[in-house]
This record gives C-alpha cells, structure tokens and sequence, in this order.
C-alpha cells in the first residue's frame, strides 16, 4: 500500500490524493483508480504494468503517447456527426515530465486519463450496442491508418501470427499424454483438417497483398467505453496491446468476440453459433468508416479473417491443455479444452455461414 501511494503522488496532477481502489477486471496489469482532492477532473487511473508479460514497459507507455499524439492532431478532422464526442486515453507525466515511475522493487508505474460518464459492458448487450462497437472501431482504424508502423514498437512479438501458433502446436503434440476421449480427438482432427489455410493471411501479407497499419489488437467489447447518457461509443481503452498489424486481426477478433452470444468460458460448447445479426450491426457500424483506408485486397480477406481468429484461438487454447495449462489461467484441468472446443464450434459456425458473411461484407462496401 505504501508504494501504491507513492506512485499516485508521482502523477497527480493538482491537488492531494485523497482515494485508491482497484478499478476493471484485467487479468494483466494491476489497476487502480485514483481520486485527487480537485476543482474540475479529479480522476485518474494508475496501472503497475505486468513485466512478466510485456518486457519492455516503457516501450507500452511510449506506444501510447505515440498513439494520443497522433490522435489528438487528427481528431478534428475526423467528422464523428451528431455532436459525438471521442477521448482517447493519453499518460500523464510525472513532475520530472517522465511517462512512468520506478518504485523502490523496481515495479514499472504508469498513469493514464480516466475517462468519465461512460462504461464498458462485457457483452454485447442488443444491435444498436453493436454498431458502437463497430463504430468505434473503425474510429480507432481511421484515425491511426496515416501513423507509420515504423513509430510504434511491437511489444508483442508473434501475437496473431497464425503459423507460430500452428508451429508451436507441432512441437508440443508429439510430447503430449493425450487421452482418449471424444472432445480430444475431434480437436485434433478439426486442426488436421484446417491447418492447410493457417498460413492466408501471412501469406497475402508476404505476398505485397495486406499490409501492415496500427492495430488496437484487444478489440473485445469491454474494451468499448459507452457513453451513459448517450449510449454512444466514445473511447477504446486498453492500449497496451497497440503494435503494427493487420487490421484484419483487430476485425476477426472482434467480430469473434462479440459475435458468439455464449461468450468463450460456456461449458455448453456444442451449442456454440456465430450470430450474424450482431455480425451485421459491427459491420455497419465499423465499414462506413473504413471505406477511406480499406483497399481492394482489404475486403476479400476480411472473411477469411473472421474464420481464422476463432480457429487461431482455439488451437492456442488446445496446445496450452495438451501442455499441461503454462499459459491461460484454469479453473479446472478441462478447462482449456473446453474453451477451444467453443472456438471450434464457433469456427465451424462461421464456415457455415460463409455464402452470407461473404454477401454481407459486399454489400456494405
């Protein structure tokens, strides 16, 4: 508690620290919410970031000063209609003028802007909350796509690349004590039988095809901020994850998250089904904004996108169950073949729907 004190006194900005609690339901970064005794914005967010997890944290923090810079000088530009606001998330500095603070421990300390009025749900709650979501991705996409990949660093190496993922599975299966059972060796023959496509997006990139941009690449529907007065989306928070990409895994995943009603931790995996309706509502929400920057290559992957993010998942989530669950936090020694047996089937569900995903997309261009 006293180094949790000591670092809201390095970022307040006026006033005296009068209150600390824990703030979100992250499983990364220690978050907290701070209150300062202030006229006016008396709020802001403090975060000791996970070093087992991101390396090089002042590489995060400067990403996102990057980031808010670049957003704040295209904002106005960027018609939202309607009297919409839009805030992105900006650090604040220290009295030294330095983006982070290390406690005595060595632990790496952050403050970022608390944005106020609004909240995010963990669920889509009904179409119009859809298109926010959407909506508000594309905003992200539109006002970054003129930010050179060349200013962000990648913090997360590898994150999204299919075939490392497929590469990884290889070398752990032939170690692992599998066990008979119906849900293993369905698992094992739906990667067999979809490995061969893995490798379409990082090919068309290879290939001169797609090519990289700024990526939220966390863009779940907790990490929308929904006005509450409005119920408009205003903000995407959760920037740690920010690095060059392919927008096409920013759309996969969030189509794959928000899109499956049953959410990823259901044990009722066989009823699992990607449903189109909310599929539609993101899509009109996020397309009409990205008509600007979306190239002719852009659309023809954007379904293959959507497929190969939930199969991608999953066979992450089976390699951490056939190695012995190193990686994702369990509940139970299951637990991680169940969650890829609902990426599977939601893998499985958008395959089905492929001819309307397909005919969806077009329409909207």
């Amino acid at each position: 508690m006293e180094n949790l004190v000591a670092a809201a006194d390095q970022f307040k900005p006026h006033g005296k620290v009068i209150d600390i609690q824990e703030h979100g339901t992250g499983n990364v970064n220690d978050t907290f919410l701070v209150t300062f005794d202030s006229e006016g914005e008396n709020h802001f967010i403090l975060q000791c970031i996970n070093m087992r997890v991101f390396r090089r944290p002042e590489l995060v923090t400067q990403n996102m000063r990057t980031l808010a810079e670049h957003g704040h000088r295209r904002i106005e530009s960027l018609p939202l209609g309607g009297g919409r606001r839009w805030e992105l998330p900006r650090p604040l500095l220290t009295e030294g003028g330095s983006d982070h603070w290390l406690d005595r421990d060595g632990s790496f300390w952050r403050a970022i802007t608390f944005i106020d009025g609004a909240q995010s749900f963990d669920t889509v709650k009904d179409l119009k909350h859809g298109r926010e979501v959407g909506f508000a991705l594309g905003v992200f996409h539109r006002l970054m796509s003129d930010l050179p990949t060349e200013a962000l660093a990648d913090t997360l190496e590898g994150f999204h690349i299919t075939p490392r993922y497929l590469r990884r599975y290889d070398e752990v299966l032939p170690r692992a004590t599998l066990r008979n059972s119906p849900e293993v060796n369905y698992c094992l023959r739906f990667v067999s039988e979809r490995r061969i496509w893995a490798h379409v997006l990082e090919d068309a990139k290879a290939q001169g095809r797609l090519r990289l941009r700024p990526i939220h690449g966390d863009p779940k529907v907790n990490n929308i901020m929904i006005d509450n007065a409005t119920g408009q989306a205003i903000s995407m928070i959760d920037l740690d994850t920010v690095k060059p990409g392919l927008v096409h895994y920013d759309i996969g995943d969030c189509l794959r998250s928000c899109c499956n009603p049953a959410g990823e931790e259901t044990e009722r995996w066989e009823a699992v089904r990607f449903e189109p309706d909310l599929c539609q509502a993101i899509l009109q929400g996020y397309l009409p904004l990205a008509r600007d920057f979306l190239t002719e290559n852009d659309y023809e992957y954007l379904y293959h996108a959507i497929r190969l993010i939930a199969f991608e998942l999953g066979l992450r989530f089976f390699t951490d169950y056939l190695e012995g669950n190193v990686y994702f936090k369990v509940r139970y020694q299951e637990h991680n073949l169940t969650r890829a047996l609902v990426q599977f089937k939601l893998t499985e569900s958008i395959e089905s729907q492929e001819a309307s995903i397909r005919a969806m997309i077009q329409e909207m261009r």
